[in-house]
């Protein structure tokens, strides 16, 4: 019987590169769109507004994981695995199958959304959270839908329509979200300058109101979130519709007997279970983590409110009186987040494109090619969260202030917590490729075993460290460092004897480690000297553009990135060229 084949060898790491950066690019997009959305929503939000947001995204996530986290990534693996059997019949069942399974899970899990809303903002000594938790809800629903087609687009790999997805989804967050929120604020601000009233109730002055302008102001920017979902979904929707399913009648001509349906459910769950578990610990982890933290603090400040005065002498009177410091802090925090969440997205997506590849390889047995996607994830990640991951840590504040710069509180607070985080997401960034090449290669246990033990780990660890007055809200990037550090080392150890290959250590770590420690020290050094002649923003500007520079020329003097991998990116033999004639490389074309 003739055979529709994959493609072997080069291709599949060509494949894979293209699919890397396509879907790297996309998250670059996403996570930029999204720091301005947060960098401008931070001109409506003081401290206790951002951490009210906060509080309704950490409430989202562990139900969101739950309702989508499991499915997509199996959905890829079947996919691809369905097509290196030439099992096409199978993938469009597979499809078929996931639909109503989507519809239901997003459904049950909005609903538990807002059922259990006030419960948790009561916990969290936060009740005006409640509202906010609320608005967001529709996006699990919306994330579900747009679930059916993410997953069976990657399996294919086809990575533009996920790509294409998620940077409308990100840009109606930005513009419908911002101008929801600038709106909001704007017409309740006017209205109590009018008549002491903020939607019709009346306030004794400009801070009481400004806490209920605070939550109005929070609900519209997350319906500009869900707003944004719905134009992910129709673009996919769409998308299938008119241009198909990607498979030819002739793959469906020669392709085996479909499965049972049973079959391919129980294929299915066997294999979302682990991985949705995986997502949901994480998830849940940090939705207890939060609200830890938020009691420990308020624990603090009733045994000890003096010391934590203190410690924050810039911290308006206002927010202790009102007892909303562990909401104010939580805000300082995801100050930090956004920044460390950009470097967290794009080695995501070199995870994501690994995947279909590596279980390609990991089918057909060919030892080689395994090796070869392992050390070139491998690669690309800590060559691009290295020098990230130091960048934020010994430039905290400079990177902070020039995105932030209008709340001096709050960038004095979140600088001291990036200084760890950046060393922390490092670890973060490298655990998530781990862990989706251990799902590749057939351990999908792996990855919840590991995260299981590291979530335990930050738990106890944050709820000691924060607990120590003059530690608290550092105390949760310490935690997370550790906790990361253990996934990375572990779940590294597990991958290499599952897949019985060890990775060129000296590329994929030590020439990145030491071209990223050389560029960062150099952009300190720069920006030190440089910053007392001229603006710490422009400052700042100017030293990122040098290292990125540098650090470039540095990978290509260190051969990090090899000939063979240049000619794979788009132009890549040109570069190729241009780089030979400045005696950078040596050029072979037959390579």
């Amino acid at each position: 019987m003739e055979r529709q084949t994959l493609q072997k060898g080069g291709s599949r790491n060509q494949s894979f590169i293209k699919g890397a950066m396509v879907m790297s690019m996309s998250m670059v997009i996403v996570k930029v769109i999204g720091m301005i959305y947060k960098i401008l929503l931070g001109q409506f939000l003081n401290g206790v507004g951002y951490g009210m947001f906060t509080i309704a995204y950490n409430f989202y996530d562990p139900l969101f994981m739950l309702a989508t986290a499991g499915f997509p990534i199996a959905i890829s693996r079947l996919v691809s695995k369905d097509i290196a059997e030439n099992r096409f019949r199978d993938v469009k069942k597979l499809h078929k199958i996931s639909i109503p399974l989507f519809i239901f899970t997003g459904i049950i899990c909005c609903s538990l959304m807002i059922i259990f809303s006030e419960t948790y903002a009561d916990y969290v000594n936060c009740n005006e959270a409640k509202y906010a938790i609320r608005c967001l809800a529709p996006t699990i629903f919306f994330g579900c839908l747009m679930s059916i087609y993410r997953g069976y687009f990657e399996g294919m790999r086809n990575m533009v329509p996920t790509a294409i997805s998620e940077v409308m989804e990100a840009a109606g967050k930005l513009v419908l979200g911002l101008s929801a929120a600038a709106i909001v604020s704007a017409i309740c601000t006017s209205e109590f300058e009018a008549s002491g009233t903020v939607f019709g109730t009346p306030y004794a002055d400009m801070t009481a109101a400004q806490s209920a302008i605070m939550v109005y102001t929070v609900c519209a920017a997350l319906l500009g979130i869900v707003a944004g979902a719905v134009l992910g979904f129709v673009f996919l929707f769409l998308r299938y519709k008119v241009k198909g399913c990607d498979i030819t009648r002739r793959q469906l001509y020669y392709s085996e007997t479909a499965r049972s349906g049973k079959e391919i459910s129980i294929e299915l769950v066997k294999t979302a279970v682990p991985i949705g578990l995986n997502s949901l610990v994480l998830s849940i982890s940090s939705l207890i983590d939060t609200s830890l933290i938020q009691r420990r603090i308020v624990d603090l400040v009733n045994e000890n409110e003096p010391l934590m005065r203190s410690l924050y002498p810039t911290v308006e009177q206002s927010i202790f009186d009102s007892g909303a410091l562990q909401t104010h802090l939580n805000g300082c925090y995801g100050y930090a987040l956004t920044l460390m969440m950009l470097v967290t997205a794009v080695t995501q997506a070199f995870g994501t494109s690994a995947l279909p590849n590596l279980t390609a390889a990991w089918t057909g047995g060919v030892k080689k090619e395994i090796k070869e996607n392992i050390e070139m994830v491998l690669k690309l990640t800590l060559s691009f969260a290295l020098p990230a991951g130091l960048a934020l840590s010994c430039l905290s504040w400079p990177l902070l202030n020039l995105l932030y710069g209008s709340r001096v509180n709050e960038v004095e607070i979140a600088s001291k917590i990036l200084q760890i985080l950046g060393i922390s997401v490092i670890f973060i960034a490298t655990s998530t490729p781990i862990c989706s090449m251990l799902q590749a290669v057939g351990r999908v246990d792996l990855p919840l075993k590991l995260m299981s033990i590291a979530m335990v780990m930050k738990i106890l660890l944050n709820y000691t460290l924060v607990g120590i007055p003059t530690i608290n809200i550092q105390g949760a990037a310490v935690g997370s460092l550790v906790a990361y550090l253990f996934v990375t080392v572990v779940g590294l150890y597990f991958l290499c004897r599952e897949t019985k290959t060890v990775p060129d250590f000296v590329q994929v770590l030590i020439k990145p480690l030491v071209g990223a420690a050389v560029c960062v020290f150099l952009a300190w050094m720069l920006y030190n000297g440089i910053s007392t002649f001229i603006t710490p923003k422009i400052a700042i500007i100017l030293v990122v553009i040098f290292t990125v520079i540098i650090y470039l020329l540095a990978l290509v003097l260190l051969r990090v990135i090899s000939e063979k991998e240049l000619k794979m990116i788009p132009k890549g033999e040109k570069i190729a060229k241009l780089l030979e004639k400045m005696h950078l490389i040596r050029y072979n074309k037959n390579d």
